[in-house]
């Protein structure tokens, strides 16, 4: 089920090397973006920020309390690097985690990749804001989005308090 209004979408890049570089391009965003637009989500703000926790922190809260969107979408920074902190960023502005998705996207690499286990990637809730952490590739976006994106809009709904049939 759809939730009743359309979905609004914030996407998040995590990258200290093209954060610093203006103008640099941004191939995870852009797969995110093409991937948010196969949710009929609706993109309200897109930004790239450097590896730093607490600036990821901050505009998590920022597109969740003050954009009021119902989707937060990142790539980037959940891997092994010792600044790969996007999910403890996530993890620190959440109220409630949302498991079954990160479990859903790391077995949907599996088939891709000897390495699927090393994404650390996790979905939390935030108010009523879903925020989901994809990996920084573009086609491993693709890969994992594809496992999850029937369940989004239901997901959306429900955080929305609207009362979609199960």
């Amino acid at each position: 089920m759809s939730p009743e209004r359309p979905i609004r979408a914030a996407l998040l890049t995590i990258s200290t090397t093209r954060a610093r570089e203006r103008g640099a391009d941004d191939p995870g965003g852009d797969e995110l973006f093409r991937w948010a637009g196969e949710l009929d989500a609706e993109v309200v703000e897109r930004e790239i920020v450097p590896d730093t926790r607490g600036l990821i922190e901050d505009r998590i809260r920022h597109f969740a309390d003050a954009v009021g969107c119902d989707l937060v979408l990142t790539t980037g920074g959940t891997g092994f690097a010792p600044d790969d902190v996007t999910p403890e960023a996530t993890l620190g502005v959440a109220d409630r985690i949302a498991p079954g998705i990160a479990e859903a996207m790391r077995l949907a690499s599996r088939e891709h990749t000897d390495r699927w286990m090393l994404s650390r990637n996790v979905a939390a809730i935030r108010g009523a804001t879903l925020i989901v952490n994809f990996p920084g590739s573009p086609r491993a976006i693709g890969e994992a989005g594809e496992a999850i994106a029937a369940a989004l809009p239901h997901a959306v709904a429900l955080l929305r308090g609207e009362r979609p049939g199960h």
